[in-house]
């Protein structure tokens, strides 16, 4: 399955990226948000719309996520383990549509 990188990129400026670590408060995720943390190996923190909780693709990558690994979340946010790319691309079409 192959992605643009342009839909990439925009969904990189769509997301409010910052370094993954435990110590970030809740407090910095504005109302109507959640962090995710996303990554293999190193977790990255993505900041994104609750709204996307709601949408099919983004169901069907924590669906994967849940049968692959189950829901341990070491971080103390929601927690998906798969490539910082698949999951771009899946934001990149919610935030299009």
């Amino acid at each position: 399955m192959g992605f643009r990188l342009s839909a990439i990129v925009r969904a990189k400026q769509v997301l409010q990226l910052s370094p993954s670590a435990t110590s970030q408060a809740a407090s910095n995720v504005p109302k109507g948000c959640l962090a995710v943390y996303v990554g293999e190996i190193q977790k990255k923190r993505f900041v994104i719309p609750i709204s996307y909780l709601n949408q099919p693709n983004f169901q069907e990558l924590l669906s994967q996520a849940e049968e692959e690994f189950g829901y341990v979340h070491p971080m103390g946010g929601l927690t998906i383990p798969c490539r910082e790319d698949i999951f771009l691309a899946v934001i990149s079409c919610l935030s299009q549509s």
